[in-house]
Order: C-alpha cells, then sequence, then structure tokens
C-alpha cells in the first residue's frame, strides 16, 4: 500500500504535464512586469495536491542573487492568472489547477552538502586506512 505522503501517480503524471505547459507558456508569453519580461526561468518541479486543484511550480531562476530570486517568485505569483490561462490549452483537465510558486533550494542544500564532503576532515575520515606494514618472516633453524 502506497504512503498516504507519497503523491499518487496521476499527481505525478498530472505534474509533469503542467510542468511542460508551464515552460512552454515562460518561454512565450510577453509580461507587462518589468520583473517578468527579462526573467529566465527554469521550472525544475511541480507538485499537486491530492484532488489536484493546486500546483506547485519550483523555480530556479538564471543569473540572479537570492533577493531578485524573491522577487521574481513574488512577480509569478502575481502572474499565475494569467500564466493558468496560457496553460489551460495544453492540460486536459476538468477544472484546472491553481498555480503557485516557489524557489526551488534543493539546489542550494545539495551545494552545501557537497561543500561538507569536500572539506578536509570529512576527506580525511573517508580516507582508506593505509595499509599496515608487514612484518617480515626470519627463517628459523633448519632442524628437526
Amino acid at each position: 500500500m502506497q504512503n498516504p505522503h507519497e503523491p499518487s501517480q496521476r499527481q505525478l503524471r498530472v505534474g509533469e504535464v503542467v510542468r511542460h505547459a508551464l515552460v512552454v507558456a515562460l518561454e512565450r508569453a510577453h509580461f507587462r512586469d518589468p520583473v517578468l519580461a527579462e526573467a529566465s526561468v527554469t521550472v525544475t518541479e511541480v507538485r499537486m495536491s491530492p484532488d489536484l486543484r493546486h500546483a506547485t511550480a519550483f523555480i530556479v531562476p538564471f543569473g540572479t542573487t537570492g533577493g531578485d530570486a524573491t522577487e521574481l517568485v513574488k512577480a509569478l505569483n502575481r502572474a499565475a492568472p494569467y500564466l493558468r490561462h496560457q496553460i489551460a490549452p495544453a492540460l486536459q483537465l476538468r477544472v484546472l489547477p491553481d498555480l503557485h510558486f516557489r524557489e526551488d533550494e534543493s539546489f542550494g542544500h545539495a551545494a552545501k552538502i557537497d561543500a561538507l564532503l569536500r572539506s578536509p576532515a570529512v576527506v580525511r575520515d573517508l580516507a582508506p586506512p593505509a595499509p599496515k606494514p608487514r612484518r617480515r618472516r626470519t627463517k628459523g633453524p633448519k632442524g628437526g
């Protein structure tokens, strides 16, 4: 039986369709908002609610600092009704999901973990142990 906290196959499938539709809409849309007009955005994941009425899109902006990413997320959330209308033809759903945007922080977490694994203390601990020196056997006196 499936864990109740894991998304269903349908949620995953619909989330991927919404992600593809959002990518196309963001490439072709002409925004009035100056923050969005020149923005370059990657949609890394879309998570659907169990009833498929809400879609949370995780985005990564290109060439911006953390402060600009916050502004970009706010601008995308303001433009969500427009984007919802833009992706409607690509979705064959009874109800169009409400769109919500969040910054994808998984890349930042991965970078922190990578930096920790590359730190000298961890590298020292993960290094294979040095081989022990072998003792030479001395031959004893021959005899019976």
